[in-house]
């Protein structure tokens, strides 16, 4: 197997999920007592937080790529940056080390295009639905139209994430406002949603929704699991 680095801490809720499902997946495919061979970096993530609010995206891109650089140096292969919105500085990261960044975006657009998906709903940070590095990456490279919701809902959305998810609050007012954008979506011609930030699984896991739900972590792990065995 080959090692994989994983950037992780943004939230560190969703980092754990990551680890679980790779090593699961692991003990699948292997058996026994086969586990992830993986390196982790978890960040500080209020750092992070407080330099997305600033738009100080430069200065966080500097803290994953030096965080990138380190994983490298102790042997990472591949990258896996487990958090949608920190997508935005992709490119940083990869100008930083010599090995790749398995990107959520194709990970995401890939399951999309083999579902036979056009039109996609998207709940996420404010910064993965309204600005352009997501959304064009679906676009340009799987060809999906990408719906988001109004702006009103949008910050609700935004908001349940950085005060409720990410400190490990899971609530049913959060539950229920999330399946009725889904539904909102769905009626405005959304053929499945995607789960745009990596905890947004961890709220809606059980849940019978509207849409069929792609879950960004999810098929992000499938993308690392598929590196580290060579599939």
């Amino acid at each position: 197997m080959r090692m994989l680095g994983v950037l992780g801490g943004m939230s560190w809720e969703s980092t754990v999920t990551y680890y679980q499902l790779l090593n699961r997946g692991v003990r699948e495919r292997l058996g026994g007592l086969h586990s992830a061979p993986l390196l982790l970096h978890s960040v500080d993530f209020a750092q992070i937080a407080a330099q997305q609010k600033a738009g100080e995206w430069d200065a966080a891109g500097d803290v994953l790529a030096e965080a990138a650089r380190g994983l490298e140096r102790a042997g990472a292969t591949a990258l896996l940056l487990a958090t949608n919105t920190m997508h935005k500085v992709a490119a940083a990261i990869e100008a930083a080390v010599d090995i790749p960044l398995l990107h959520i975006g194709d990970a995401v657009g890939q399951a999309l295009r083999e579902g036979g998906i056009e039109r996609a709903a998207l709940l996420g940070t404010r910064f993965t639905m309204q600005e352009a590095f997501y959304r064009e990456r679906l676009s340009q490279r799987f060809g999906i139209q990408v719906l988001v919701p109004g702006d009103k809902a949008m910050v609700e959305i935004d908001r349940v994430i950085f005060q409720e998810l990410c400190v490990g609050r899971f609530l049913p007012d959060a539950r229920a406002f999330y399946l009725d954008q889904l539904e909102r979506l769905r009626a405005q011609g959304a053929q499945a949603a995607i789960l745009g930030c990596t905890e947004i699984g961890l709220l809606l896991e059980g849940c019978a929704s509207p849409l069929p739900l792609v879950d960004s972590g999810e098929r992000h792990v499938a993308m690392g699991l598929e590196w580290m065995l060579g599939e």
